[in-house]
């Protein structure tokens, strides 16, 4: 996903960083290549959802979007895995843009690893996650190019389902449209929350995310960024089982997206404050 777009005046950054960027890499594929051939539970999913009231910064429409995506989620001794593939494809309002949104993470439990039980309070066991964000869009205007990776503590709070408390530290960079090369924001914090929780016995699940990232310092055209809001959630229901098809294997339901300062742009810019209402449907197998 893209950030501020404005008239080129900042000092690209082209310096190497060593460390946690690559530790995040090399621990996120050797955990998903690990979990993947030992996988004790595995979900996958093809989904789609629509909405028409998407925002994208300095645009002041809104705008429809119509979302493919492909997620896989796996656990194993030592963790667990998330994958989540996005293909976003806008209306005219956003240039007919075509998008792709790549999400991994790869959570270790520290508990499992260690052999003891660190259940302490409201949290069933502490973890360490690591992991990535890639994209790419076609728009005219900014063209985003992300590339991001993340790493930090988590708690696994014993709720049903689950609900994960992460904080991680983000290693950001970009190269849009007009900037010769990559461009590396400050490195900041985020914290997020991830929850799938089942309502009790019946056919319906609130799940969804909610992340909150401090400002990144000076974007690539040398503007400031602001800190960002992003709430997503849903309730679905399993309606397959009506269907005499699996429990949970076809999933209806409405989702809701709040994202402000989207992609770190300050609440002056023109369509930095997303309200989406969104349905979707998934299939899982």
């Amino acid at each position: 996903m893209q950030s501020i777009r404005k008239n080129p005046r900042g000092k690209i950054n082209n310096s190497f960083r060593p460390g946690p960027q690559q530790l995040a890499l090399a621990a996120a594929l050797f955990g998903f290549g690990i979990g993947a051939q030992a996988a004790d539970w595995s979900d996958n999913a093809i989904g789609y959802r629509y909405g028409t009231r998407f925002a994208e910064p300095y645009n002041s429409q809104d705008i429809s979007k119509s979302v493919i995506n492909f997620t896989h989620a796996s656990g194993y001794r030592y963790g667990s895995n998330f994958l989540n593939v996005d293909l976003l494809m806008s209306d005219s309002k956003d240039d007919n843009a075509q998008e792709a949104y790549i999400t991994y993470r790869h959570t270790l439990d520290l508990g499992k690893i260690a052999g003891k039980d660190l259940s302490f309070g409201p949290a069933r066991g502490v973890g360490f996650t690591l992991g990535f964000d890639w994209n790419t869009k076609n728009d005219n205007s900014y063209a985003s190019r992300k590339r991001m990776w993340v790493i930090g503590p988590t708690l696994m709070l014993d709720v049903p389902g689950f609900l994960n408390v992460s904080l991680l530290a983000l290693f950001e960079s970009n190269q849009p449209k007009g900037i010769s090369s990559r461009y590396r924001y400050d490195t900041h914090p985020m914290l997020n929350l991830a929850w799938g929780i089942p309502i009790g016995s019946s056919p319906f699940a609130f799940e969804g995310y909610l992340n909150y990232i401090a400002a990144k310092g000076r974007n690539e055209f040398g503007g400031a960024t602001a800190p960002e809001l992003n709430i997503d959630a849903q309730i679905m229901v399993d309606v397959g089982s009506t269907m005499g098809m699996g429990k949970n294997t076809l999933r209806l339901g409405l989702e809701y997206q709040y994202w402000r300062n989207k992609f770190g742009n300050p609440a002056a810019v023109p369509g930095s404050l997303a309200r989406t209402p969104m349905v979707r449907l998934e299939y899982h197998f």
